[in-house]
């Protein structure tokens, strides 16, 4: 993977925390650091060159005016007055290479000097068990923090544990190995048809990140929430909104239109097309 400085552009060594989204069910993680980009007014800074992942082009998503900037698939974005560094990733992994890939991320952050790195994805509904509607939707978290994946700062924000992790888990396992250059296990990663139920956390791209930010010695924490394919505009809300409260940016900070609030990207005004003639009802 190499980093690409834009030209004219400088990268602050006081952004150290990095967050960045995990491909998963309804793009969410995406969408949460297209909102946390335009909030933020992040600067575009330079981009990531790696080749595991599938190429793809499109216009600049922020900018209110065609200004002749292509979106790319890993871009690398800057806040310097909330010390942020946000990585947009476009498009997927290609097939097998999600280890590779998380491999170099991973390297990015930590030859960077990055500290923290925040994860935002999505977690498929239909595996969600225990439901309260009383609670509202609810922010789930994992981090290194203790072995359990528990950290106290999460837990104050009111966020839940993932319970579903667990270190000793064979595909767990298999991530911590593949990431630890001193391990001296050799386990394998089970086929797809001998994957299980509690197969399904280890197996998405989130987990992949964590193990490999893990294994550099970086704080890391995923943040994550269920849902399903559909309109997960309100679900970016909620996990952008989180990593906010875990970073401590207050909306004082946001350069939103009114100020002090959440700047809605302009290409989400085109996301699910333009609205219906009202004049056929």
């Amino acid at each position: 993977m190499e980093f690409v400085v834009e030209e004219g552009k400088r990268v602050h060594e006081e952004c150290s925390t990095l967050i960045l989204p995990a491909l998963s069910i309804g793009n969410v993680g995406q969408l949460g650091v297209d909102l946390l980009v335009s909030s933020t007014a992040a600067e575009r800074v330079g981009y990531l060159d790696d080749p595991n992942l599938l190429p793809c082009v499109g216009n600049d998503a922020y900018g209110p005016l065609p200004c002749g900037d292509l979106a790319l698939p890993l871009e690398v974005y800057e806040s310097s007055s909330t010390a942020t560094t946000l990585a947009q990733q476009r498009s997927p992994v290609a097939k097998g290479m999600m280890i590779k890939f998380a491999e170099n991320i991973a390297e990015f952050a930590a030859s960077s000097g990055k500290k923290d790195v925040i994860v935002l994805s999505s977690l498929d509904f239909q595996r969600l068990h225990n439901l309260d509607l009383s609670r509202g939707p609810q922010v789930y978290y994992l981090s290194n923090a203790e072995s359990d994946g528990r950290d106290d700062r999460c837990e104050s924000l009111g966020f839940g544990r993932l319970r579903e992790y667990d270190s000793q888990g064979r595909c767990w396992k298999y991530l911590s190995s593949v990431f630890d250059k001193n391990s001296n296990e050799e386990l394998t990663l089970p086929s797809e048809d001998e994957l299980e139920d509690i197969d399904y956390y280890p197996s998405l791209p989130f987990a992949a990140l964590f193990s490999a930010f893990k294994a550099r010695g970086l704080k890391v924490t995923c943040l994550l929430c269920y849902c399903s394919e559909g309109d997960n505009i309100p679900d970016a809300f909620l996990l952008a909104e989180a990593a906010s409260k875990l970073t401590g940016l207050t909306p004082d900070k946001f350069h939103g239109e009114e100020g002090g609030k959440w700047r809605i990207p302009y290409s989400w005004k085109s996301m699910y097309g333009a609205p219906p003639d009202m004049s056929m009802f």
